[in-house]
């Protein structure tokens, strides 16, 4: 499994960026995918993810502004993030799988490195 994301960067509040996640090493479009976030000194949590079917989950926090969307034929699942603001700075992590809750333990083999996304201006 081999997960890679990109996209992050600094952005003032209420700005957007979109994250992206390229996967490799599994058959993609059978797996749920999910974004979580770490911010900094606190422990991981879930933040959102999307089903097979397309179907998706988002915590409170993010519902409305983040929307998760995946591309099955080029095996890419994306997090577009509006109306950014401090509390969302954090490094983003790409996951196979569903998972939702918080003080998550990151698993190498399912997690990939992350991307620093932070909002201050």
């Amino acid at each position: 499994v081999q997960l890679v994301e990109s996209g992050g960067g600094s952005v003032q509040p209420g700005g957007s960026l979109r994250l992206s996640c390229e996967a490799s090493g599994f058959t993609f479009s059978n797996v749920a995918m999910t974004w979580a976030r770490q911010v900094a000194g606190k422990g991981l949590e879930s933040v959102c993810h999307i089903n097979n079917d397309h179907s998706t989950f988002y915590i409170s926090s993010v519902k409305g502004r983040f929307i998760i969307s995946r591309d099955n034929a080029n095996k890419m699942v994306y997090l577009h993030m509006t109306s950014l603001q401090p509390e969302d700075t954090a490094v983003y992590y790409c996951v196979k799988g569903a998972i939702i809750g918080s003080n998550l333990d990151r698993d190498p083999a399912s997690w990939g490195q992350g991307t620093q996304v932070t909002v201050s201006s």
